[in-house]
């Protein structure tokens, strides 16, 4: 049984479908990685699986369960983590506060057991040295970095992360894909927006595009990346 499942879902703003009918399923383990061009709907997915907005059609399943009433924090609790496009940290709160935060609410620890967690993911995302400075003040580097803790620190089973490589360096990306390695390698299920296509395809076990929020190709990521369609409308190239 997959972890999730998406089932005909749809969004739309007025007369705008941002989802249209889109349909997926997810296994556990494995990592999902989502292309398409910038207003094609990749974020409004996410937020439909968060349950930061609410489906107009279709509905979202969670270990075999119909989460699709749910309230974003109810499918936190319930093992779904996620990143921010843009960093969302408690700005004039430590790093560890962020995470002993996200720990308590989020991973519904109790303060001791909240202590002990924050300590093992700052050791696992690098931002140790970092524990005591103020969120806001860091770099962008650590700034992702600690979007990417405070999910962790919540205890996902499913980690959604939305772009969490843009706007890094070369060697800062990969300092972020193997930090998602090692995540990936301890279990976690993980579906990841991201326009760094090389950072993406070093963890993928598979591809879904989409365009005008409807799916465009699905597969083995080699093959949907030699697809002539995807290529012509991601990658403005004519097969």
């Amino acid at each position: 049984m997959p972890l999730l499942e998406l089932h005909s879902v749809a969004k739309s703003y007025g007369a705008l479908k941002v989802t249209d009918d889109i349909s997926l399923a997810v296994d556990e383990g494995t990592t999902l990685g989502i292309l398409g061009p910038n207003g094609a709907g990749k974020t409004t997915l996410f937020n439909l699986i968060s349950g930061d907005v609410r489906c107009d059609a279709g509905r979202v399943e969670y270990e075999g369960r119909d989460i699709t009433a749910l309230k974003p924090h109810q499918r936190c609790r319930a093992g779904i983590g996620r990143s921010y496009q843009v960093p969302q940290p408690f700005g004039n709160m430590t790093v560890f506060e962020n995470l002993v935060t996200a720990a308590c609410f989020g991973g519904q620890l109790s303060e001791h057991e909240a202590w002990d967690s924050a300590r093992e993911v700052l050791d696992q995302t690098g931002l140790l040295a970092h524990a005591n400075k103020p969120a806001g003040g860091l770099t962008l580097l650590n700034r992702k970095r600690l979007e990417l803790a405070r999910a962790l620190a919540t205890g996902p089973k499913l980690l959604l992360l939305d772009e969490i490589a843009g706007g890094l360096t070369e060697h800062e990306a990969k300092q972020l894909v193997e930090e998602l390695q090692r995540i990936k390698a301890s279990g976690v299920t993980m579906i990841w927006i991201e326009h760094v296509v090389h950072a993406l395809l070093s963890i993928a076990d598979r591809l879904f595009v989409i365009n005008f929020g409807q799916k465009l190709a699905e597969g083995e990521p080699q093959a949907v990346m030699n697809d002539g369609e995807v290529r012509r409308v991601y990658m403005g190239l004519e097969a």
